[in-house]
């Protein structure tokens, strides 16, 4: 049986856009944004906001969950929207900050379990279908923030979360000295095999000395950032363990997403192991708390489109480009952060650069539980 939104579709667009892929027809069909973005505040006119006591009295809390306040700016009270599952039996909540619109999972998982979700087998997932494009992503990305990534000779590298090494066999192939830190072992151990020069570590950044040291001009976060449990904390220590003149690049799902705003709980972002679900705003906040000077952000208009292996005509490919411009910029978040001003002067190049509040006047960031 159709269902009646695609039978409204059809009365509007007919048959013009069947051979648009779905990810991209919100970008291309007239009319298509405005609806979703009034669809979404309709969605939050009518979600209640409830105390977190109230919230976590009447919400299930898993073995290796708590109940946490909002990690950008404190609030505790919760705006539930979604609960995302899928037929393998997981699923979880996700909540919104009415204060700061932050999205994020709530029961979230606590730091201290944050390895259980990949002990085992996770690296058939980053070597499967999922990396099957993966290194495009990769150059592509790259591109879009030339010439950070142009030449790393001389320069230290640290890709954070670094899954099967997909990322480190570019970034050595480019010339960088490059390390990498992840929680999955498996995937460690198949990084290992893949590289030359470059070295893959299990565990945490602070238990590596070779990594602990810092000194890094760039440090990565691949699709990680929406894994991280205490943000703040980490954050904080990345910004150590940059270098004068230091980059971080972040790629994440991007909470603005209108795929997001028209698909709600199957959402492609809303994944078994994500926990935080970032905007471009809500990412500045996370920056300026933990001392970072700036950052500028490149629109994600899909991998196909931007390989040119896409099946829009010019006329639509140009739409979706103005409209992934003008509403959210991509259903990924692609994202630069400066450490410094030097680093502003160094890589900021004609970029847009937001530049952020200083560490001495950010508030203070609260000490990890």
């Amino acid at each position: 049986m159709v269902s009646a939104r695609r039978l409204i579709s059809r009365i509007v667009y007919g048959s013009r856009y069947d051979r648009v892929h779905w990810t991209q027809r919100v970008y291309v069909r007239p009319g298509e944004r405005l609806v979703r973005e009034a669809q979404w505040r309709g969605r939050l006119r009518r979600a209640p906001v409830v105390p977190l006591a109230d919230y976590a009295a009447r919400t299930p809390l898993g073995a290796i969950e708590e109940f946490v306040s909002c990690l950008m700016c404190g609030q505790s009270r919760q705006q539930p929207l979604f609960r995302p599952a899928n037929g393998d039996g997981w699923s979880y909540r996700v909540v919104r900050c009415p204060s700061c619109g932050f999205l994020y999972r709530n029961p979230n998982v606590r730091p201290e379990h944050l390895g259980d979700l990949y002990a085992t087998g996770y690296s058939g997932f980053l070597t499967g279908d999922y990396a099957a494009n993966r290194q495009r992503r990769y150059r592509l990305t790259m591109d879009a923030f030339a010439p950070v990534f142009s030449d790393g000779r001389g320069r230290r590298l640290l890709d954070f979360g670094c899954g099967a090494g997909l990322f480190l066999e570019l970034a050595e192939q480019r010339g960088f000295e490059a390390y990498g830190v992840d929680l999955s072992p498996d995937s460690v151990e198949q990084a290992n095999a893949r590289l030359t020069r470059a070295r893959a570590y299990f565990g945490a950044p602070e238990d590596v000395p070779e990594i602990a040291e810092g000194g890094f001009d760039v440090i990565t976060l691949w699709s990680v950032l929406a894994h991280l449990p205490r943000p703040l904390s980490d954050f904080s220590l990345f910004r150590r363990l940059l270098a004068p003149g230091g980059v971080l690049l972040v790629l994440t799902v991007n909470a603005r997403s209108l795929l997001l705003k028209a698909y709600g709980p199957t959402w492609s972002g809303f994944t078994k192991n994500h926990l935080m679900f970032y905007s471009a705003e809500t990412l500045r906040t996370l920056l300026s708390r933990t001392g970072f000077a700036g950052v500028s952000y490149a629109p994600h208009y899909g991998d196909a489109v931007e390989a040119g292996t896409d099946r829009l005509t010019e006329p639509l490919r140009r739409r979706l480009r103005r409209t992934v411009e003008a509403a959210d910029g991509g259903n990924m978040m692609r994202a630069l952060a400066f450490a410094d001003q030097e680093a502003i002067v160094r890589w900021g190049g004609d970029r847009r650069v937001h530049r952020l509040r200083t560490r001495a006047e950010a508030p203070p960031v609260p000490a990890a539980d």
